[in-house]
């Protein structure tokens, strides 16, 4: 463990509360970065060194970075629905950037960067390992190809400023604490609601638990070696079983009926039609449901071996998901009540 405070740049995100409070709870000195306004409840209870900024503002990345030891970039946009796709450009790719130009000079131990399985190449009737690079830039949706771009600026750093980075390929996640209620975690909170009418057939992802993930990046930063990037998944699991297991976990029956993936196609087709013709933005389109479907396994045994990490069944984190919903709507009820 560094004697060097460490920062967590985006403290306030799911990934980034879940890092932060392993960090405390395991001894460090631990500062944090978050936007003015932020919602920080996942972190709120900690005792953290606070320093409000965004990924743009030099001098408060410059003091947050001052003789730490490791950082944890935990800053991405994964809005891969948007019909306009510059804000994903500004912040994965542009924002990172600036990052990077300030952590250089920073004299750090590790630059622990968060990336995503989905800049791995991956081709159907075969497992995918961090040796898989994507080429070819062009058949990719904007999020995925600014997801590339941005672990690409990594490694560059890496290459020509001596920049001390290991990437993370973090897969989707699961668990309790999701308190900005992603898309994924939305769909245990609705399972475990008992309020999902369906489930989507054919949908298959990489999953690990918020926890296992975060473990994974502290590991990085301790045993990780510069210039790699690892890839941070415990399984392959489908959409009908996420649901089964949190409905299961809620004590509710799980869904009955399924859309099979043809009609979930059409319907994508019509929401990114819909954008066109409206100027907004809908969750379910073309570019999001090709982001749910998997083309091929990852191969995680790189980070087993080399940082030492071990996963738990990703079930388990489900599970965990579903309870933090349901004691969150009880613990609503009860203030309504109370009050």
């Amino acid at each position: 463990m560094t004697s060097r405070p460490v920062l967590v740049i985006g403290a306030n995100g799911y990934l980034g509360s879940h890092v932060t409070r392993q960090l405390v709870n395991d001894g460090h000195d631990v500062r944090v970065m978050v936007r003015d306004g932020a919602g920080t409840i996942g972190i709120d209870d900690l005792k953290v060194t606070r320093f409000v900024g965004d990924i743009w503002n030099d001098d408060v990345l410059r003091d947050a970075m001052a003789g730490c030891g490791d950082v944890y970039y935990c800053v991405v946009d994964t809005r891969g629905w948007l019909k306009d796709p510059a804000p994903l450009f500004h912040t994965n790719v542009a924002g990172t950037r600036n990052v990077l130009d300030i952590a250089k000079d920073a004299g750090l131990h590790r630059f622990v960067f968060t990336s995503s399985y989905v800049t791995v190449g991956r081709k159907r009737g075969r497992v995918a390992t961090e040796e898989d690079v994507i080429t070819d830039l062009a058949p990719l949706t904007p999020y995925v190809r600014s997801r590339v771009q941005a672990e690409n600026l990594v490694m560059d750093y890496v290459r020509e400023h001596g920049l001390p980075a290991v990437a993370l390929c973090v897969s989707t996640t699961y668990g309790a604490g999701d308190w900005g209620r992603t898309p994924h975690g939305a769909i245990i909170a609705g399972a475990a609601f008992g309020k999902l009418p369906f489930v989507m057939a054919g949908i298959e992802l990489e999953a690990v638990g918020i926890d296992d993930a975060a473990r994974a990046m502290i590991l990085a930063a301790e045993k990780g070696r510069v210039g790699e990037r690892y890839l941070i998944s415990e399984r392959m699991i489908s959409n009908a079983d996420v649901v089964r297991i949190a409905a299961e976990a809620a004590g509710v029956p799980a869904p009955t009926k399924s859309m099979p993936l043809p009609v979930s196609w059409t319907m994508a087709a019509l929401g990114s039609l819909k954008a066109r013709l409206t100027g907004t933005d809908e969750q379910l389109s073309l570019g999001s449901l090709r982001l749910m479907r998997a083309e091929a396994p990852v191969d995680c045994s790189k980070a087993r071996r080399e940082l030492g990490w071990e996963p738990r069944p990703v079930e388990d984190s489900i599970r965990e998901a579903a309870a933090f919903w349901v004691g969150l709507r009880e613990a609503k009820r009860k203030s309504k009540q109370a009050g």
